[in-house]
Formats: structure tokens, sequence, C-alpha cells
């Protein structure tokens, strides 16, 4: 292999993992939109920050909050029941920058997103469609925490671990690689949700489509990337 094969090939990979890194970042948005959703609208507890929820459901038990322990407690088995399904969807094939069945899994968080999306707009003030609406955004943030793990030792849902190794690499000076990548999606989920904290409160009616939004851009980027990708050279 030449000289010049070697250094196109790494500027393929670099190119490869900046795009899956800007994909991650935008998947982030998502997440603090459906963050948010859950938890101004559809009963104090979220939708991938299993951690919160854990508090949430002894702190219900034990002040005897049957609600939100329910609350709580479905989001959980939501959340699970969405990893538990993406998991394997997103295993599949050998492991790239960006395996193609990482978005298939992705697809399928968007479905269920779009019967969200039905279902918010058919029956959102009606204790009942909250929960069902509840357990569907739990298991959409499921499915993607599933999908973006595929991708190695990172995370567009849930952030404790993110925030610690960027405050870690800020006082140690010892940046590691995706140092950038963690600190955009920090900021991307908080952007995120305060989006959707405004479109809740003046525009409920347009929130599912900022749900929908960032998704559908990541699909259609990591889509054509993979055709790109498997297409043979000219």
């Amino acid at each position: 292999m030449s000289g010049d094969d070697t250094a196109a090939g790494t500027n393929s990979g670099q190119a490869s993992q900046r795009l899956r890194d800007s994909l991650v970042v935008l998947l982030a948005v998502g997440a603090g939109v459906v963050n948010v959703t859950s938890f101004l609208a559809l009963g104090k507890v979220f939708s991938s920050v299993i951690t919160g929820n854990l508090v949430v459901l002894g702190m219900a038990a034990a002040n005897v909050q049957p609600g939100l322990a329910l609350r709580s407690g479905l989001a959980l088995a939501g959340y699970s029941a969405g990893v538990l399904i993406a998991a394997p969807i997103a295993a599949r094939g050998r492991r790239e920058t960006w395996p193609p069945a990482v978005t298939v899994a992705l697809c399928a968080e968007f479905g269920l997103l779009i019967v969200f999306t039905a279902g918010w707009e058919a029956g959102r003030q009606q204790p009942g469609w909250r929960i069902a609406l509840l357990v569907l955004l739990a298991a959409a943030m499921g499915m993607q925490s599933a999908a973006v793990r595929r991708l190695g030792s990172i995370s567009a849902t849930y952030l404790t671990g993110t925030l610690t190794g960027v405050l870690t690499a800020l006082i140690t000076s010892n940046r590691p690689a995706g140092h950038w990548r963690d600190v955009g999606v920090i900021v991307a989920l908080a952007t995120g949700a305060g989006a959707g904290a405004a479109l809740i409160r003046l525009a409920p009616a347009w929130l599912p489509a900022l749900t929908l939004l960032p998704l559908a851009a990541a699909i259609a980027a990591a889509s054509a990337f993979c055709r790109r990708i498997a297409a043979p050279d000219n």
C-alpha cells in the first residue's frame, strides 16, 4: 500500500468518526426533547435518566404515592423493553464506525415516535393516554441507548459518565478521543430540553415534530453514509 493510499484511508476514517460523533450529538438533542416531555407533560418522570427514576420510585414508595410509583415503574419497564428489543438488532453485522444495523435500530425507534405522535394528538390530556405515551417515550429512549451503545463507549441519552469524563479532562488537561463529542452531547441534550420545554408551554401541538426531527435527520445522514461506504469504487 502506497503512502497516498494510507493517508487517504486515515482521512476517510477520521471523516467517518467525525460524522459518527455529529450524529450522536444530533441524537442527544432529541433525547433532551423526549426527557423534558415525559417530565413536564407525562408525570414528572424521565424517559432515559434511569438513576433519577429509581430515586423517584423509592421516594414514591416511601411517601405512599402510588401514581408516581406507577409512572416511574412503567418508565423503567418501557426503557428496559426498548433496550431488549433494539440491542440484538444493533448487534448484527461486523463492527464499523457506524454499522448499518444501528440505523435499523434507530428506524425502529422512529416508528415508536410516530405512534407517540398519533397518541399525543389524540389524547394527551387523558390520564390513560399519558401513561401509554410515557411508556412509548421510555421504550424509544431504550432503543436509542442500545443503538448508540453499539458504537462504543458513547451515550446520547444518559450523561452522568459523560459529564464525569468531561470534568476529569478539564481538571487533568488530559483530553481523550471523543472529548469534544462528549461536550457537544451535553450541550445538545440541554438545548433539546430547553426547546422542548418552550414548545410545551407555547405550542404543544408541535412538540412531536421536535422529537422526530433530530432522529429523522440522523437516520437520513447515516443511511447516506452507509450507502456511500457500500458503493463500489468507480
